[in-house]
């Protein structure tokens, strides 16, 4: 069975790319993308009080659904 990332480690992998990829669009597109920017790091840091993560919940949604689907 191959390895498999965390959840933490997954919401850090997207968190990561949707900041990179909404800078790249803010600078092709406008200015507006940075909002985007600001999102994903507001969500990431009220997580880090709170520990309420939507992207955690659908993580673990999804792989709660491929066991099923394997059974």
């Amino acid at each position: 069975m191959a390895n498999r990332m965390s959840i933490e480690n997954q919401i850090r992998a997207f968190a990561g790319f949707f900041i990179v990829v909404s800078l790249i669009l803010a600078e092709l597109y406008g200015p507006y993308w940075y909002f985007f920017t600001l999102f994903v790091g507001i969500n990431l840091f009220q997580s880090s009080f709170t520990g309420f993560c939507p992207l955690e919940k659908i993580l673990i949604k999804i792989q709660k659904n491929k066991s099923e689907k394997r059974n």
